[in-house]
């Protein structure tokens, strides 16, 4: 029987730096190569708000699935997963060990189980749409469902909540409305022998001041001179998941004059808190997975060492 050839997954909330370790396991191990997990890092030009790589370092360590398609665009779950496969095929042709590295978890889900059409309700996709994209009005999850799925929002009143939110849980997932998926379920065993391992902070309370010091690191870099200049795309808008990601929604309401610059900043850091605390609950819930703490580095590098060592032999 033909061994499967082996990838590693290194997931992680927000801000306990999975992207800048990734990039010192590939400088230590040239055997790797890395592909984003990330549903924001695949847009052009939001690059200090999702705290992307330097471009010279995207070149350098050829970090795949970074700045794949433009901000007016939408990118599904359907899309990473055919773009994922594509992508470690041609890392695993090549003789190198594809490490994918992420926070987004549904990403990483879809990978490892496929995919059902119409895809099941999921609680905490839900409340992330509702709470972080739609600020917990019914009128902006009206809005959007308009936006991505016109015929079914003539179907619905803007009082059911329920049956509009779950509309745009499948297009949020599948990319499709509703009608537009039925049938086209993808089961797919995931063929490779997957390694996987989970970032999380050795102290909550240290990552929480993290994840303040980095959006104010951002607005120093020039975020909301970013954000001005995706502002002035007339194909750009608060209802598209690029705009609408964190940080990017917060700053676009500050130039419109529906938030105070110091709202911006709190709203922001109360989102992002919010987001890593659904990914911690994600990793503690993951099945198969070695969790390691942020301090304990030295350790992931030796077992990501043994487990190269484990393919050459």
């Amino acid at each position: 029987m033909k061994k499967k050839s082996i990838i590693l997954f290194l997931m992680g909330p927000t801000a306990i730096g999975k992207s800048s370790l990734a990039l010192k396991i590939k400088r230590r191990f040239s055997q790797i190569e890395l592909l984003s997990v990330d549903s924001k890092l695949v847009y052009r030009g939001l690059d200090i708000g999702t705290d992307k790589p330097t471009k010279k370092n995207l070149r350098d360590y050829s970090y795949r699935l970074v700045d794949i398609i433009d901000p007016w665009k939408i990118y599904s779950v359907i899309d990473f997963y055919h773009d994922a496969h594509k992508e470690i095929q041609e890392i695993v042709n090549s003789g190198k060990i594809p490490l994918l590295v992420g926070g987004t978890m549904l990403y990483f889900k879809v990978l490892l189980n496929g995919f059902s059409f119409l895809p099941p309700s999921n609680s905490i996709i839900r409340e992330y749409i509702f709470q972080e994209i739609c600020f917990g009005k019914k009128e902006n999850l009206f809005q959007i469902l308009k936006k991505i799925d016109f015929l079914s929002s003539k179907k619905f009143h803007i009082n059911d909540i329920r049956r509009v939110l779950r509309a745009v849980e499948v297009f949020f997932v599948s990319g499709g409305s509703p009608l537009s998926v039925l049938n086209k379920s993808v089961y797919n065993k995931f063929p490779y022998q997957v390694f996987q391992f989970g970032l999380i902070p050795h102290d909550k309370n240290i990552l929480f001041n993290n994840i303040k010091k980095r959006f104010n690191c951002m607005l120093d870099r020039g975020l909301e001179q970013e954000v001005r200049n995706l502002y002035k795309n007339k194909y750009l808008n608060i209802s598209l998941p690029s705009i609408n990601s964190i940080g990017y929604k917060q700053m676009w309401k500050y130039i419109e004059n529906k938030y105070t610059y110091q709202e911006m900043i709190d709203n922001t850091i109360k989102s992002t808190r919010n987001l890593v605390k659904h990914q911690l609950t994600w990793l503690t819930n993951w099945k198969n997975i070695i969790l390691i703490q942020d301090d304990q580095i030295k350790f992931l590098m030796t077992l990501i060492k043994k487990t190269i060592l484990r393919i050459s032999m």
